[in-house]
């Protein structure tokens, strides 16, 4: 009794009825034949024969109305409200629970970008530090399941974030790149780079585990090789997707004096170590790219990106029940409501 006493009472609840849906829904046109049946009704009503004919009404003017008369439309209105009921049952109401489980591949990922001075050529717009970040970014809004990092290398390297899901906190990071100067020198170490890379991917478990490494230029400082680094990435199973920045020939650069105000610029020639990025992208079964301009930038991480997709696999469980019966018992009881007025109080006078 308690479970249909619930099941009825579901006709109140509101999320209950946002989760319905008519799975025949051609019965609703069943619905036009209430205005049909209410002209019926009316006519029948009027065309009756009185029960008893009077001459005149006036001596009843005054006389008071009794509760039969205020009545008398109840039974057809529940009668309509019993027929939409039924209708709605038909057009077979069902409600549906869903649930997914997730089996996700993710990949560690590290960028490590060169913020050596030479990334204020201008060559890209604004500049090749700029134009990188800016790309980044782009690129870790689409990686949505991977664990990011960002390694900033000048001649020294530095994480400038560890390997995390939070990719506001990766994009925040990437933001505040900045040219390496005194923190992390003007010059360029792109072993150092990489192996800082390889350091905060050597204990992952992720099935892929890769670095985007980005430079402009030739290894010029640090303290390990880039051949070294690329076996040790080699080793920990990194992949490492090689990216030389700069346009061909000369870029123009800002000079700068000791205090970093502009001097002026002057146009310099753009060197990059491109035998010793294809040999570290060979050594760890990944691919060096040369980047010209932004739009060359753009299209080589949409390319990456394509090469590195994570496996997602969705499998779906859904719960379908039929809802017709909080339909069906109120319909019910107002038939049943119906009938008691019939043989109670609109009983009629024999």
């Amino acid at each position: 009794m308690s479970e249909l006493f619930e099941t009825f009472m579901l006709l109140f609840d509101a999320d209950w009825y946002r989760r319905i849906e008519f799975v025949q829904p051609e019965y609703f046109l069943l619905l036009l034949l209430l205005p049909l049946l209410g002209v019926w009704w009316w006519v029948k009503r009027r065309r009756r024969d009185p029960a008893l004919t009077l001459s005149s009404l006036e001596g009843l003017e005054g006389a008071p109305r009794s509760l039969r008369l205020y009545l008398r439309p109840i039974p057809a209105i529940l009668r309509v409200l019993t027929l939409t009921l039924i209708v709605f049952a038909l057009a077979r109401p069902q409600s549906s629970v869903s649930k997914e489980n997730i089996d996700t591949e993710g990949i560690d990922i590290v960028l490590a970008i060169d913020v050596s001075s030479s990334m204020e050529a201008m060559d890209f717009t604004p500049n090749r530090l700029e134009a990188a970040k800016g790309v980044a970014a782009e690129f870790v809004e689409r990686r949505g399941n991977d664990r990011i990092g960002v390694v900033a290398f000048g001649a020294q390297a530095f994480t400038q974030c560890p390997i995390t899901t939070d990719h506001s906190v990766v994009q925040t990071n990437l933001k505040n790149l900045k040219l390496g100067g005194e923190t992390l020198g003007q010059q360029t170490a792109i072993g150092m780079g990489l192996a800082t890379a390889v350091s905060r991917l050597k204990d992952s478990e992720a099935e892929s585990r890769i670095v985007i490494l980005m430079t402009d230029g030739v290894n010029n400082a640090g303290s390990v090789a880039p051949v070294t680094a690329a076996e040790l990435a080699n080793t920990f199973g990194v992949r490492v997707y090689t990216i030389g920045v700069g346009t061909q020939g000369q870029a123009r650069m800002p000079v700068r004096r000791r205090n970093g105000q502009l001097a002026g610029y002057q146009m310099m020639p753009v060197e990059i170590d491109e035998d010793i990025l294809r040999e570290i992208a060979t050594m760890t079964d990944g691919r060096y790219f040369r980047a010209t301009d932004n739009t060359r930038l753009q299209e080589i991480y949409t390319e990456i990106d394509q090469l590195e997709k994570t496996r997602i696999e969705v499998t779906q469980f859904k719960n379908i029940s039929e809802e017709f019966l909080p339909f069906a018992l109120l319909a019910g009881l107002l038939l049943l409501s119906e009938g008691m007025l019939r043989l109670t109080v609109l009983r009629p006078v024999v």
